[in-house]
């Protein structure tokens, strides 16, 4: 199991080295549309270098290229489409489970109360602009073993709130009291939303949730270092906040504070160092903690997932970066711009329905990223599985094996 244990990433280098200008990676062409157009803007030079435990490595691509290459996609794309009208778009389980007292519906998960335990269901539900935009298919599935996956290797920076998990879609959880604070971490200057930190920066802020930010940044540069941007958590919306103002409102003491802080920091920099190693760049991400019984701060929902994350394609950061090109991306962005570029997303009360082909695209990206991540194949459910009578079915003896 690979562990993050004092990992670091390298400081940038004041040049460009031309040995590690890479080529662009073909993986998304069919949506080049979506990329901005070039400029004759200079930009400062950058560079992406990785050091571990184990010493310095290279970017690894070779993966990269061996799955778009070796017909996988096709493989994915045909298991895709078929799925599109068998998406996990709502959970009813309190109304099959035994023991399950009441149901939370978030924008991604259906969540249960059991009692000692939660029970999250992870559907397909696609989330943006803080309102549902479609269903994904596979897509909770796929964030839910991403999760697993993250879960397990952090679990030497900060302990999770896993018990079990009896499905693809579903964890379960031990119940914990949660601070009303998400932990946002960033490495980069870039977005879309109106909390994203381009779009802020843009407008002319210069400190953001306590940090300061310096004249002449451009979008999608590498920040000089890496910075929390906490936000608290609303029911429609998120807000930004600064540290102090978390301790003010009573949000969290400052111990618990500098604890979560730490840790989001430290898992953010586990993260960017064995996403560099698979030929990825986490651009940014999102942690949510709690208090166990035992007074113990946990890591909670989701980790590294590309719904919580922004992921880059490293290979081809550079060149994009320089000639005023959007990175190529494996998460939702462009699903989001899609949706700027075709209605207002906050204010319209009907949105317009996703493409089916973008629907296919984004999912593609999720279970690539789970594979380029985790080096293990996404195994598909079948088409015609009854996925409803597939989770009551594993929840319930789940549950009994609990008790």
């Amino acid at each position: 199991m690979a562990l993050c244990l004092r990992t670091t990433l390298n400081p940038l280098p004041s040049h460009l080295s031309p040995a590690k200008t890479l080529t662009q990676n073909p993986l998304f062409s069919p949506i080049s549309s979506f990329e901005a157009k070039p400029n004759a803007r200079k930009y400062p030079q950058i560079s992406l270098s990785v050091k571990s435990s184990q010493g310095q490595h290279d970017m690894r691509t070779a993966s990269l290229d061996a799955m778009i290459n070796s017909g996988r996609k096709e493989e994915v794309f045909a298991s895709i489409k078929a799925s599109l009208h068998n998406c996990l778009s709502e959970t009813n389980l309190q109304s099959t489970v035994p023991g399950l007292k009441s149901k939370t519906r978030g924008k991604v998960r259906d969540i249960y109360d059991s009692g000692e335990y939660l029970v999250l269901v992870t559907t397909d539900r696609q989330s943006a602009f803080d309102r549902i935009l479609a269903s994904i298919p596979f897509k909770g599935q796929v964030l839910n073993e991403t999760s697993l996956w993250w879960f397990n290797r952090t679990q030497d920076i900060v302990p999770n709130a896993v018990v079990s998990v009896p499905d693809k879609n579903v964890t379960i959880a031990k119940k914990c009291s949660v601070f009303p604070v998400e932990f946002v971490v960033r490495g980069f200057v870039t977005g879309t939303t109106e909390t994203s930190l381009w779009t802020v920066y843009k407008n002319g802020v210069r400190n953001y949730c306590g940090n300061v930010l310096p004249n002449g940044l451009v979008k999608n540069q590498k920040l000089p270092a890496n910075i929390l941007t906490p936000t608290t958590k609303a029911e429609d919306h998120d807000i930004p906040v600064t540290p102090d103002e978390i301790i003010e409102r009573g949000l969290m003491t400052q111990a618990e504070f500098d604890e979560a802080r730490e840790k989001a920091l430290r898992l953010f920099e586990c993260g960017q160092v064995i996403a560099l190693e698979h030929g990825l760049i986490l651009v940014d991400t999102k942690y949510e903690f709690g208090k166990s019984s035992d007074g113990s701060i946990v890591l909670i929902d989701e980790v590294h997932t590309p719904d919580s994350s922004r992921y880059w394609i490293a290979n081809s950061y550079v060149d994009h970066f320089h000639n005023g090109l959007e990175p190529q991306n494996v998460d939702k962005e462009f699903l989001r711009l899609w949706f700027r570029e075709n209605c207002n997303p906050y204010e319209d009360k009907v949105l317009p329905d996703a493409p089916e082909e973008l629907v296919c695209e984004l999912a593609w990206r999720y279970i690539f990223l789970y594979e380029t991540i985790t080096k293990s194949r996404f195994e598909m459910p079948l088409t015609e599985e009854l996925i409803h009578d597939r989770i009551s079915r594993n929840v319930s003896s789940a549950l009994a094996s609990l008790q």
